[in-house]
C-alpha cells in the first residue's frame, strides 16, 4: 500500500509529468485540492473514489482532518494519490503529510510537479533570473501560519527577483514593507492570474502601484527588474490528455 504525493503543476494537463498522469489513470483513490483544473481531474481513473479536500475561506478541511483521511485511506487501498497543485513541497504542506504517513507506517512516494512560482512568470514571458537584471530568485508565501510573520523588508534586494505565492490579499502590506526596506517605488511588478489556463491574465505595474492593482487569486506576484520583460509568446494549451479522456 502506497500513498503518492503528486504535483499537479500550475493547471494545464499538458504540464503534468508522465508519472503523474500514469498514477491518476490507475489510482484507487484520489484526494485532491480545490484549484486542480478540470482537465487534470478528467485524467483520474473513472472507477477511483474522489475526495475534494480543498481549502475554501470560511469552509475548509483542517490539515489534521486531511492527514487523518490519508492515513485511513492508505491503510485500506493499494494506490492512494494525494493530488496537490503545483509542486507538493512548495508551500503545499507535502512535507507535513509525508511525515504523518511515514509515522503511520505507510509507504510514501513523491512525484514532483511544476511549481507555479516558476511556471506563472515563465508563461507570462518573465524569466525569474536574467543576466544583468537578476542574480537570483526568492520564493515566499504571502500567507503565513497564524501568529507568525514574514519580514518582507529584509527581502528588499534590487538584485534579486521576489516571487510571492498566495500574496494577493496581503499585497498592500507586502508593498509597504518592501518600500520601507529600501526597494525603489518604481520597481517593476507583474501579477499572473490563473497561469497556464484559458483564464490566464497578466497585470503589470510598479511596487508603489501594487496595492491598487485590480487582481484576484489564484495569482503569482513577481517583483523585480525582470517583471518588465515579456519574452516569447504566451502559450495556449490544447491538451491531448484532455481530448482523449
Amino acid at each position: 500500500m502506497t500513498v503518492y504525493l503528486v504535483g499537479a503543476g500550475p493547471g494545464d494537463a499538458d504540464l503534468l509529468t508522465i508519472r503523474a498522469a500514469q498514477l491518476l489513470a490507475t489510482a484507487d483513490v484520489v484526494v485532491h485540492d480545490r484549484l486542480i483544473s478540470k482537465e487534470v481531474l478528467d485524467l483520474i481513473n473513472c472507477s477511483a473514489r474522489r475526495f475534494d479536500v480543498g481549502k475554501v475561506p470560511g469552509l475548509s478541511h483542517s490539515q489534521a482532518q486531511i492527514n487523518e483521511l490519508l492515513v485511513s485511506l492508505g491503510g485500506e487501498y493499494a494506490r492512494v494519490v494525494r493530488l496537490k497543485g503545483g509542486d507538493p513541497f512548495v508551500f503545499g504542506r507535502g512535507g507535513e503529510e509525508a511525515e504523518v504517513l511515514s509515522d503511520a507506517g505507510l509507504d510514501v512516494e513523491i512525484v514532483p510537479g511544476i511549481t507555479s512560482a516558476f511556471a506563472g512568470p515563465l508563461l507570462a514571458g518573465i524569466p525569474v533570473t536574467h543576466r544583468g537584471l537578476s542574480h537570483g530568485v526568492t520564493i515566499v508565501t504571502g500567507s503565513t501560519v497564524q501568529g507568525s510573520t514574514l519580514d518582507f523588508g529584509a527581502l528588499a534586494n534590487p538584485d534579486l527577483t521576489l516571487v510571492v505565492l498566495m500574496g494577493v490579499q496581503r499585497r498592500a502590506i507586502i508593498a509597504s514593507e518592501l518600500l520601507e526596506g529600501g526597494l525603489c517605488a518604481e520597481t517593476p511588478v507583474a501579477v499572473v492570474e490563473w497561469a497556464s489556463t484559458d483564464q490566464q491574465r497578466t497585470v503589470r505595474g510598479t511596487l508603489q502601484e501594487l496595492a491598487g492593482l485590480d487582481v484576484k487569486s489564484p495569482a503569482v506576484i513577481v517583483i523585480g527588474a525582470v517583471a518588465d520583460l515579456e519574452l516569447g509568446r504566451v502559450a495556449r494549451f490544447a491538451s491531448p490528455f484532455a481530448l482523449s479522456s
